[in-house]
């Protein structure tokens, strides 16, 4: 029997152990040499990259070398192949191009059609003629009653100086002139305290004092704030009803710092309310707020929509939709056909060989369904229109294996590098 002790054995099985991991590393270097791919060409830089990859300058010269990043190859694809794997082609086209820029709204309140009720005088209510929120109102329609020890001093004077008036009418020019100074002065005071000239005058054909005097709505429209109720003591500037007229409303909605430029005044809104689906209101941007919010990067526009029947309320949700004026001369390919990470954006242009060949691009605005090329290829190119990813992958699997990882229907030409975005 072996003894389990003995020296020698132990020392051969370490020995053979070392063996085995030395000869196992050997053979991965030797596949990972024998398969490298020497001759790979990485993509050029983007001349407009500023994240620090492209030269000092920004744009290599002449006999600079790029800043290197991670390499693509074309890729060859047949017809066949294409169809079985669902890759389609566009045509990078170049004409007309309007953009829609949607973003949310809310409705509010058009702010110069909105009143407060708030009494020049201190007194008490009487009587409470509109009692709740929400309650539509038309202008001079009687609101509360108050009684104003004030008042009532007031409505003395007047009296006394309509009296004064009658009694002086065949005195002095002096006299009368001053008598009708008094009774002026008597009337200026009331209509400053808001006191409609109707009351006025009826207090002053009739000769009688009133106990109270009815405060009325200046204008139409809906009470949206109510903070008065009866037999509630009233001092002067308290703001006891907030009247809107809600046949127009705003709708103010948040687009984002770089869509500024596609603003103007008067431009078309289409706008969708969440409360009605299926129907929309069409108005024009009425005004741009002159700040960005610091945090989301927004800014505040303001639509203003007609509102006959009174459907659309304060604080209801919209959708907006802005349609920006149409461009010309613009080359724009499907919104599939672009591949973008967090430092490139790559499309695959179709070469007569059949080669699948990456273009760096520079982007511009999208709509729903294309988008701006400003760099990087030329109108009537062919491009890979959907099925980037798995092409982009096949590049990127074929660089690393060098050549040993294709798809069905996918094969390696000689590695070349993605073109720069053409000038």
């Amino acid at each position: 029997m072996t003894d389990p002790t003995n020296p020698p054995s132990t020392m051969r099985r370490a020995l053979g152990i070392t063996l085995g991991v030395a000869v196992l590393g050997a053979a991965v270097f030797a596949a990972w040499f024998m398969t490298r791919s020497p001759e790979s060409v990485p993509i050029a830089a983007d001349p407009q990259d500023h994240s620090g990859m492209a030269g000092m300058a920004g744009t290599p010269g002449p006999d600079s070398t790029p800043a290197k990043s991670e390499g693509l190859n074309t890729v060859m694809l047949t017809d066949d192949g294409a169809r079985r794997i669902g890759i389609t082609y566009a045509t990078v086209t170049q004409g007309s191009f309007a953009r829609e820029i949607r973003t949310v709204g809310q409705v509010k309140y058009d702010e110069t059609r909105v009143t407060t009720i708030a009494p020049k005088i201190d007194g008490w209510v009487e009587q409470l003629f509109v009692d709740f929120t929400g309650r539509a109102v038309q202008a001079g329609e009687p609101l509360l009653s108050v009684y104003a020890p004030m008042l009532v001093a007031a409505q003395e004077e007047l009296l006394l100086a309509t009296r004064l008036v009658a009694d002086v009418k065949d005195g002095s020019p002096d006299a009368r002139r001053g008598a009708d100074e008094l009774a002026a002065s008597a009337r200026r005071r009331l209509t400053y305290w808001d006191i409609p000239e109707a009351d006025i005058a009826r207090i002053e054909r009739t000769g009688v004092v009133e106990r109270t005097l009815t405060l009325r709505a200046g204008t139409q429209g809906v009470v949206v704030e109510k903070a008065v109720f009866q037999g509630q003591r009233i001092m002067p500037g308290d703001a006891l009803f907030k009247i809107a007229d809600l046949s127009v409303v705003w709708v103010e909605g948040e687009v984002f710092e770089q869509d500024l430029r596609a603003m103007r005044l008067g431009l078309s809104v289409t706008a969708e309310i969440d409360a009605f689906p299926g129907e929309s209101w069409r108005g024009r941007i009425s005004y741009i707020y002159p700040t960005v919010n610091a945090d989301t990067r927004t800014a505040r526009v303001r639509i203003e929509l007609a509102n006959p029947r009174l459907r659309l309320m304060p604080g209801m949700y919209a959708t907006l939709r802005l349609n920006s004026e149409a461009r010309q001369g613009v080359l724009t390919v499907p919104r599939s056909a672009v591949l973008t990470t967090g430092e490139r954006s790559i499309v695959f242009v179709k070469r007569p060989d059949a080669m699948l060949e990456p273009h760096l691009v520079v982007l511009g605005a999208a709509n729903d369904g294309r988008i701006e090329i400003i760099r990087g290829v030329k109108a009537g190119d062919v491009v890979v229109a959907s099925g980037t990813f798995l092409v982009d992958s096949e590049s990127n699997l074929n660089t690393l294996m060098g050549g040993m990882g294709s798809m069905p229907g996918m094969d390696m030409s000689a590695p070349v590098g993605a073109k720069p975005p053409q000038e």
